[in-house]
């Protein structure tokens, strides 16, 4: 089974932070909290980690993972970001929001769409924001669930009875209630919401 680390949601210790990063550095996978659920990760440079995680999640490779980065400077070194997506992003960041943007040529194709674009995070969790930046790239997202019928995955256990033969380590955070992220394409001008969920769609509107 994975190891299972707890580190303190509100204050994440430095120390266990970069035993996680270390993990990540490595081409580890990891189980970690966020702002919406727990998520499945890892480097999204590192080709065989994300394989990996195509494999864990049953995914087909047609469907690219959205990712998280530290901050909107950091978003904008891997997808175009135009003023009406920049001025959006900086009232509403960090936050429970998936934005869909059109990927730089920083981004590895196994993270693109056809239509080259991305799904780019920063969410407001401070184990997130901890790892991206102690890791200093942007961390593969996806929840780690196996499908909408499965029952939610509420703590670091649920995790653990799906996942953890397959993952590295599991950062347990606390209980979370689950909620998917708003997704928002900001490819044009006049953002689009292609789901509702967290995050409150009243500024995109």
């Amino acid at each position: 089974m994975a190891k299972i680390v707890a580190i303190n949601p509100s204050n994440p210790q430095s120390r266990l932070i970069s035993q996680a990063v270390e993990i990540l550095q490595h081409g580890g996978v990891i189980c970690y909290p966020t702002d919406t659920m727990y998520g499945i990760g890892c480097d999204i440079f590192n080709q065989k980690a994300v394989k990996r995680v195509y494999q864990i999640k049953r995914r087909p490779k047609d469907k690219p993972f959205s990712f998280m980065c530290a901050s909107l400077t950091n978003i904008s070194q891997y997808g175009h970001v135009g003023n009406t997506a920049y001025r959006l992003m900086r009232k509403n960041l960090p936050g429970p929001y998936t934005f869909v943007l059109s990927g730089t040529k920083l981004v590895p194709k196994i993270m693109l769409t056809r239509q080259k674009t991305v799904g780019i995070r920063v969410p407001d969790h401070p184990i997130c924001l901890a790892l991206l930046e102690s890791l200093d790239n942007p961390l593969l997202n996806t929840s780690a669930s196996l499908g909408e019928e499965e029952e939610p995955v509420c703590t670091c256990h649920d995790v653990d009875r799906i996942f953890g033969r397959q993952v590295d380590l599991i950062i347990d955070g606390g209980e979370i209630v689950p909620a998917p992220s708003t997704v928002i394409s900001l490819l044009t001008e006049q953002p689009e919401i292609l789901r509702a969920g967290k995050g409150d769609i009243e500024p995109f509107a």
